[in-house]
């Protein structure tokens, strides 16, 4: 299992005004390097669809998008496609791969906007739910893989 290592995240905020107080929308578009292991995580309104429009994208899409929404009850919403599109690789494989770096994704997120949870505590509480999409629709899933603060830096 991989481990999240701060130093090789790399956040980049889509919309300024994003990156302190705007709790709706807000979007987050998580990619990697497999030659380095850097990641690279973009925050904003909106899916940073740039970050995985590439041939080599398009084929892995091993890209982790998520995203805040609930009504009533906030929580963030990961999604991983597992199979559909042209990915590459059986969805079984594909989606234990996914399982098995999810705990880094999600410090990496809870890490790259630490600062708006700081200031807004509350969601500190709210529910993670991972979505695995897979093509045939009837067989896609949602977990829920704890709260955002099992996942917050401990410094």
């Amino acid at each position: 299992m991989s481990e999240f290592d701060p130093r090789k995240l790399h956040i980049t905020f889509i919309d300024k005004k994003n990156s302190e107080n705007s709790i709706s929308p807000r979007s987050y578009t998580l990619t990697h390097s497999d030659i380095t292991g850097d990641l690279f995580l973009s925050i904003g309104p909106g899916f940073d669809y740039r970050k995985f429009s590439s041939l080599y994208s398009k084929l892995m899409r091993d890209e982790v998008l998520g995203k805040w929404q609930g009504l009533g009850q906030t929580g963030l919403n990961i999604y991983c496609l597992v199979s559909g599109g042209i990915a590459i690789g059986p969805a079984k494989w594909r989606e234990s791969i996914f399982r098995q770096h999810m705990n880094m994704v999600l410090k990496a997120i809870c890490y790259g906007d630490r600062v708006f949870l700081a200031e807004n505590r509350d969601f500190l509480w709210a529910p993670i739910y991972v979505h695995f999409l897979i093509r045939n629709k009837k067989t896609n899933s949602m977990e829920k893989w704890g709260i955002i603060s099992d996942f917050m830096p401990k410094n």
